[in-house]
């Protein structure tokens, strides 16, 4: 077929528009019809390639076949191979328009506008490719492979309560029988001065497997008379709980928040093995709870300040001023409005005319709120300061390979029902606490989590109960028994609905 000769500098640039779009229609219209019918069958392979794909995989288990070296080594290269093409399909189609035959200025215009199009049809690749390679260079820094693990083999996953031990993860079946999985949630001081850490914020997330839906439990830093699990090293030095000599100035270095830093600077008690603060702190919170705890996440508190930043600040009802600062010199004002981080952190963790459980609420508000905000957009968008903020504020033992399960399991929750139950007073006296109340409130809670809908509450009254569905079989600790000189500390009650949603009672924090 003869070649058909553009009339106007209009007609090079639009048919070299359509290419971007349609690869191969600028040769059609230059008489080159094999080739352009080639571009075309490819391009439409592909575009076919990946509907099907978005259309017959689920999105959490597309993002979670993603989160692998191999795979994402595989986007990367992908991502440039796409974008080299697009950019010699726009050259060699303004080669083929023939622009030699418009006019001097005709040429230098459709030259330059040709030359900047093959650059712009780059940029969406390589935007692409940087995202793939940011996200695996911060999945690489923070997730690794345990050297080993105390848990089952090959998946780091604890054994429910009635799970065979033998039980092995398969694609049908990822979490080898599990109903729930149950991430311990910290939010620290850690300083490199500091031999241990000071684990401020402690929260649970038990998470249903198959419903998404979630139970966080929270538990007061100044919770005292901690118990061990029978048989372990810190039981055996804390036979009646963990109880130490007042500090100089009055106050307690035993309680649950300082297990972490107590547990790192007596190495002695583990037979001289170091870092043992975590393991012990989530294998104390899972006996305390009666569940057994899979991994831990800590969570730098302002290296958290500096992930709300990254995707633009969250938007909270701040119910009365909240005054902060060495000097009471900062103070964050009572309205609903965006936060900065700095100011979302000081909302959270200010003591100044506040108790411990006053705090408490005021991180779960943030919590949810920065759940409620996080929506893929905004993640997309900001990736890279998300990415950054979140390489500087994590430290986990969740194993690499477990990824490719907990994204999807993560997007489940994010349109699922969380609920929240907080052991602070009345419901638990933190001074002299009801083991067996929080076993019971936790396992009631978990039942009925896993019974509910996404879409409905767990409510309810939470009288005790026999733990299941994720609960361990181990005996409970027993009660503190009462002490001849109480304390002046708020009294144990009764609540019959310990159970909240995530955001109730945040002064209606989106």
């Amino acid at each position: 077929m003869q070649a058909k000769e553009p009339v106007s500098t209009g007609a090079v640039l639009g048919w070299l528009a359509l290419s971007a779009l349609a690869p191969g229609a600028a040769h059609l219209r230059a008489g080159r019809r094999r080739t352009g019918l080639v571009l075309l069958s490819c391009y439409a392979v592909l575009l076919l390639t990946a509907l099907g794909v978005w259309l017959a995989v689920d999105t959490g288990d597309l993002v979670g076949a993603l989160m692998d070296n191999t795979a994402m080594t595989a986007v990367i290269a992908g991502t440039i191979a796409l974008g080299v093409a697009w950019f010699a399909l726009i050259v060699h189609s303004f080669v083929v328009l023939r622009p030699s035959g418009l006019s001097q200025g005709g040429q230098i215009l459709t030259g330059t506008l040709a030359g900047l199009m093959a650059v712009l049809v780059v940029v969406p690749f390589g935007a692409l490719g940087n995202l793939a390679w940011t996200a695996q260079a911060t999945i690489n820094d923070i997730f690794q492979e345990p050297a080993d693990a105390a848990a089952d083999p090959g998946t780091g996953l604890s054994a429910d309560a009635g799970t065979p031990a033998t039980a092995q993860p398969s694609p049908e079946d990822p979490w080898a029988g599990r109903k729930r999985v149950n991430i311990l949630l910290l939010g620290g001081d850690a300083d490199d001065h500091r031999v241990g850490v000071r684990t401020d914020s402690m929260n649970l997330a038990s998470v249903d497997v198959e419903t998404g839906n979630t139970v966080l439990f929270s538990l007061p830093r100044n919770l005292e008379d901690v118990r061990f699990r029978p048989g372990t090293p810190m039981a055996e030095r804390f036979p009646s709980g963990f109880r130490l000599p007042a500090d100089p100035g009055g106050g307690r270095s035993d309680l649950l928040n300082s297990v972490w830093e107590y547990a790192d600077a007596h190495p002695e008690i583990f037979g001289g093995k170091q870092h043992q603060g975590p393991k012990v702190l989530m294998d104390t919170i899972g006996y305390t709870l009666g569940l057994r705890v899979d991994w831990y996440a800590l969570v730098n508190m302002w290296g958290f300040a500096r992930l709300i930043d990254a995707i633009g600040g969250i938007t909270l009802t701040v119910e009365t001023d909240v005054v902060f600062g060495r000097y009471n010199e900062g103070l964050v004002k009572a309205g609903t409005r965006k936060l900065k981080g700095a100011d979302a952190m000081w909302y959270a963790r200010s003591r100044t005319n506040s108790d411990d459980f006053t705090r408490m609420r005021r991180q779960r508000c943030v919590l949810g709120a920065l759940l409620t905000q996080a929506d893929p957009a905004t993640v997309l968008t900001r990736f890279n300061r998300i990415a950054l903020a979140t390489k500087e504020l994590i430290r986990t033992d969740i194993p690499f390979s477990m990824l490719k399960n907990l994204v999807p399991l993560a997007l489940k929750v994010k349109n699922a029902k969380v609920s929240s139950v907080q052991f602070v007073p009345p419901l638990i006296n933190t001074g002299y606490p009801d083991w067996d109340k929080i076993r019971g409130i936790t396992a009631k809670a978990i039942r009925d989590s896993s019974a509910a809908s996404p879409a409905v509450a767990a409510t309810g009254p939470a009288t005790p109960a026999n733990a299941d569905s994720g609960a361990s079989a181990d005996p409970s600790p027993t009660k503190t028994p009462e002490k001849k000189a109480p304390k002046k500390k708020q009294q144990s009650g009764t609540d019959d609905d310990p159970v909240k949603g995530l955001t109730e009672g945040c002064g209606g924090a989106l």
